[in-house]
């Protein structure tokens, strides 16, 4: 591995009112890029706004200032005043014409442009939802790195250019979003945060009467009856009148005398203790070891096996046009094997595959196993596209690179597709091969030499059965990943595979690849992996799905199901 450090040096009521839950938001920084330009054109358009505001009231501050002089001379003297010809006419025309121009200058409208602007500019404005997304992200980001709301809501996170922190009052939209998704841990940690953030003196248009509300609840939600009684005491200090407050305490009064006298067995109070205790989801398993490993804390490999993996000068098993010109590649894994190139797409190759794909972004799909169509998912939040090698010179080239370096025909591949993954954009734990039926895992298990780890793995045939996923291809199964990664990303972001604890990290300019079937056609279950949300920065790559069809020749089947 000496020779990859050289590389290195070299070159991530009673409750309280509920409202319906909105669908994930999908992050994409050339998108959200727009929506600052589209920001930024406001700014403009309310500042010209102000100016032509600021113009009128000149205008008719001139005209005060003029007319209090006059008035005050006129009053003095009114029928020495008058009694020059020059006045009288002027204080007719002034009464009858300019005093009405006055009054039509005082009533003009100078919101049109402004308004006008914000009325078209207004369609590309997100909507609830959107919000509601976003506000899911930064959640889910939080769990995912073990951030607590402190380091959020301050802005101290890794890696970042422009420091930005949360008010008081977006801690509490925050707490209400969480609410409304009936999760009441993320409540209560949002609540406290913009209740200790007001208590520190922050001036916010935030009450604490309402963050004190949705925070007592959140917290009896999750058994905490003695602190839920303590908070809304201090709610009724603040607002002794509020009906739903005094109704709750006493409900939680009721309650507690009821637990007292039910005097409840020791056993029953240690069960009380941990359900409070575990106020998070209950995560399965994998949920733990997909976290662990984007946040880098995975399982290490043995100094033994470290040592099997290398670096090397590949020249794609002789291939012409590598032969004298040979990439460099380095072993990321070794079971399953995966492998980065390096320097191998160009930042140009890379700046034109996105310009190509960004107009065509959209919301990334997954097969649904019941239809077998494709459709949004909640656990794959990104946005994708799709390019064909036709469409331009660089695609085709990069396709014909993917296929003199891995040996496979790409003829039936599926097409190029770009993927961008803004802050707290991620793809949850999955196969790229289409799953056998569930007995079929069952059994391929039982013969399997992966033992425990296949045997868990086939469980996950029977949630999702989709043998047909790409029956309309023709093509087969998918064979092989070649996935490039188009830009560094500061913080998160890895592509993490829990079965076997390895993390990949995005280095921009780099494409791994892995074989997600055996050469007898069967999937390689320890291929499942995951695209860990970004926490800082954005994340662009693109993958190639290599199918089995072509490539009976050039990776022949061998006599055992698992080789």
């Amino acid at each position: 591995m000496a020779f990859k450090k050289v590389w290195c040096a070299l070159a991530l009521g009673f409750l309280l009112p509920f409202s319906c839950a909105h669908t994930d938001f999908f992050t994409s920084i050339g998108h959200m890029t727009d929506l600052i330009n589209t920001e930024k054109d406001l700014v403009v358009s309310l500042k010209d706004y102000i100016k032509a505001e600021e113009s009128k009231l000149e205008q008719i501050k001139k005209w005060a200032e003029k007319l209090d002089q006059l008035t005050a001379t006129a009053t003095k003297d009114p029928e020495g005043f008058l009694g020059h010809p020059v006045n009288a006419f002027k204080l007719m025309k002034r009464l009858n014409t300019e005093w009405g121009e006055l009054e039509s200058l005082v009533l003009k409208d100078m919101s049109d442009g402004f308004i006008s602007n914000m009325t078209i500019q207004r369609q590309f404005f997100p909507n609830d939802e959107d919000q509601t997304g976003a506000a899911k992200a930064l959640l889910r980001l939080q769990d995912t790195y073990n951030l607590d709301t402190d380091t959020l809501s301050r802005g101290n996170l890794p890696g970042v250019k422009h420091k930005s922190f949360l008010t008081a009052e977006d801690c509490f939209e925050l707490g209400k979003i969480a609410y409304t998704e009936a999760d009441y841990y993320h409540t209560e940690l949002w609540m406290e945060q913009a209740l200790k953030q007001l208590d520190e003196g922050e001036v916010s248009s935030a009450d604490k009467v309402y963050i004190l509300d949705y925070l007592s609840y959140a917290v009896y939600q999750q058994g905490d009856l003695a602190k839920a009684m303590a908070l809304t005491r201090r709610l009724l200090e603040l607002d002794p009148e509020h009906q739903r407050a005094n109704g709750n305490m006493k409900y939680f009064e009721y309650i507690m005398a009821k637990e007292k006298e039910a005097n409840k067995s020791s056993t029953d109070s240690e069960e009380q203790e941990k359900e409070t205790e575990v106020k998070k989801k209950d995560y399965l398993p994998e949920r733990r070891k997909y976290e662990m490993l984007c946040r880098g804390e995975g399982l290490k490999m043995t100094p033994r096996r470290q040592k099997r993996l290398f670096c090397r000068y590949y020249d794609g098993n002789r291939n012409p046009r590598y032969i004298l010109g040979p990439v460099k590649q380095e072993d990321e894994w070794d079971k399953p094997r995966i492998v980065r190139f390096l320097d191998i797409i160009s930042d140009e190759e890379i700046e034109t595959v996105k310009e190509l794909a960004k107009p065509r972004l959209s919301r990334a799909t997954v097969h649904d196993p019941e239809t077998g169509k494709l459709t949004t998912a909640h656990y794959r939040v990104s946005k994708s596209a799709w390019l064909s090698g036709y469409e331009s010179p660089v695609v085709s080239r990069i396709n014909t690179r993917i296929q003199d370096l891995t040996g496979l025909d790409v003829s039936t591949a599926e097409e190029l597709q770009v993927a961008n993954y803004g802050v707290g954009g991620q793809y949850e734990p999955h196969f790229d091969f289409a799953r056998a039926s569930k007995d079929s895992c069952v059994s391929l298990a039982a013969l399997s030499n992966q033992k425990e780890m296949l045997m868990e793995s086939a469980c996950f045939c029977s949630q999702k059965d989709e043998p047909d996923a790409f029956k309309e291809l023709g093509t087969g199964n998918r064979i092989a990943t070649w996935l490039f990664y188009m830009s560094d990303v500061s913080a998160g972001g890895a592509t993490v595979f829990p079965e076997v604890g390895a993390s990949v990290w995005p280095r921009k300019g780099t494409a791994v690849f892995w074989y997600n079937l055996f050469p007898s056609g069967e999937g390689d279950y320890s291929t499942r992996h995951a695209a860990c949300p970004v926490l800082v920065g954005n994340k662009w790559v693109s993958n190639k799905w290599l199918h089995e069809r072509g490539q009976e020749f050039r990776r022949p089947c061998t006599l055992s199901e698992l080789e």
